[in-house]
């Protein structure tokens, strides 16, 4: 009987939990895990045979091992062979909205413009360019909708190119709906844009966190718009970013979502970028009070698909698709390495390329370090550049320290961007920061509701991902 490589965690006085680079994961009690260390494990062990299936240990010879359990590796590394299949549009930095924590704007943001048709059709045929058989167009601002003449060229041309190059593509809006018009909807319907806005709880809530620029709020803007597109049958969602405001209301956050007819419910901590950034004293909190409110409405979530109504929640799904399938979702940020170039990039309106997402709000601040290049280049000369290289390297878990011995390395992952934003580097200068301790508290609240062995849950989390 020989050993392989694993992370541990003592969960309990009773229980330590265990995982391997295979993903696979097993709480074990201390005398067990006494008896591995000390090589004396034998098959008379309770937790012997769950381990020796799981690839902690095995019995044969080391090529049987691997011929065993490669594919797991491979189901859950596949995106390493993936090119990039994310590609955000940010057909504008200009908003009607001016929301307290938002992370694409800050103090620094004066200028304000429009992708104009011919940037698009250049990003467009830029996208493209990546060998990747299946694209997603996701438009981002500001307020994409202040720029929907562009949307609909960018729909276009997508088009186009999907028929010319055999390729799939499917379109998404990121949008707080409060400019949405029938002719949007007839257009999302027709071409099958799929919509996601913000919901950060009841009306109360919401307006706090999510103000209009010349007053008011956004609430009866954003409900009126999300109930046309469900008339309309157009996909849509919503997700939640959570603000200090937000703590002591997880109940009547869940039960807006549930009282609006959604199954999913997608609960964010804020990213210190942007005015999230200038503003943390005011917006901000440790990542301890983010955690108890995690669990608070993990909980009640989890409650509620108890009582049959369906629910899901973003996070926890994400996770729980690595930890019980072995697959990774495509979350850009939740991969080793992440997907910053390699699996996503972001054209801002100016017509400069980004990393990502995050790249370009940084630039927003006034920081252009996340650069790739300019809708100009080409997708070879961008995923050749030194942006693109030190990201992924900077965010290889297995050779990043702390990360590469922590027990939830297999299911997370770090942002250099957000690393170089606040510590002045891609690589994480601070063990166990903010990001890192929200992250494990997380994937602790998800392998708690494991670890009941509880049927009812274990098949509600189990819907979650089927």
């Amino acid at each position: 009987m020989k050993y392989t490589y694993f992370n541990f965690k003592k969960w309990n006085d009773q229980q330590i939990l265990l995982t391997n680079d295979l993903g696979r994961w097993a709480f074990v009690s201390l005398p067990t895990f006494q008896a591995m260390l000390l090589h004396r494990l034998d098959s008379t062990d309770p937790s012997y045979a769950e381990l020796l299936e799981k690839g902690f240990l095995y019995e044969d010879d080391a090529d049987v091992y691997l011929e065993r359990h490669s594919r797991a590796f491979r189901e859950a590394k596949g995106y390493l062979m993936d090119a990039t299949s994310l590609h955000i549009f940010v057909l504008t930095n200009a908003c009607n909205a001016r929301c307290i924590y938002c992370q694409a704007q800050s103090t620094a943001s004066h200028k304000k413009g429009l992708m104009s048709a011919e940037t698009a059709k250049k990003a467009v045929n830029l996208a493209f360019q990546s060998p990747e058989p299946f694209l997603s167009i996701e438009f981002q601002g500001g307020e994409p909708l202040l720029n929907f003449d562009t949307l609909q060229v960018i729909v276009s041309e997508a088009e186009k190119k999907a028929a010319e190059t055999r390729k799939k593509v499917e379109f998404s809006l990121v949008s707080n709906l409060n400019l949405l018009t029938e002719e949007m909807v007839r257009f999302f319907q027709e071409h099958h844009v799929s919509v996601s806005t913000s919901i950060d709880g009841p009306m109360r809530l919401h307006n706090t966190n999510r103000p209009l620029c010349q007053g008011g709020g956004t609430y009866e803007g954003t409900i009126r718009g999300l109930k046309r597109l469900q008339e309309a049958d157009v996909c849509v969602g919503a997700i939640e970013t959570t603000t200090r405001y937000s703590l002591n209301h997880w109940k009547e956050l869940v039960d807006e979502y549930r009282a609006l007819g959604l199954h999913s419910i997608f609960l964010r901590p804020l990213t210190p970028l942007g005015f999230a950034n200038a503003d943390w004293n005011q917006v901000g909190y440790t990542a301890d009070e983010f955690i108890a409110f995690y669990q608070k409405a993990l909980a009640y979530v989890v409650e509620i698909n108890r009582q049959g109504y369906f629910l899901s929640e973003g996070h926890a799904a994400t996770f729980l698709s690595k930890i019980l399938l072995g697959q990774g979702k495509n979350y850009m940020e939740l991969r080793s390495p992440c997907g910053a170039a390699v699996g996503q990039m972001a054209y801002y309106y100016d017509g400069n390329v980004y990393t990502c997402d995050e790249g370009r709000m940084l630039a927003e601040m006034g920081d252009r370090a996340f650069q790739l290049g300019t809708v100009e280049d080409t997708y070879d000369s961008l995923m050749n550049s030194n942006v693109c290289k030190a990201c992924c390297v900077a965010s290889t878990l297995e050779a990043a320290p702390t990360c590469s011995d922590c027990v939830y390395q297999p299911y997370c992952g770090t942002c250099p961007v957000l690393n170089y934003a606040l510590d002045g580097d891609v690589f994480s200068k601070i063990p166990n920061h903010y990001k890192c301790q929200t992250y494990k508290g997380m994937l602790d609240a998800v392998f708690g509701l494991l670890n009941q062995k509880n049927p009812e849950i274990d098949n509600i989390l189990d819907r979650w991902v089927r």
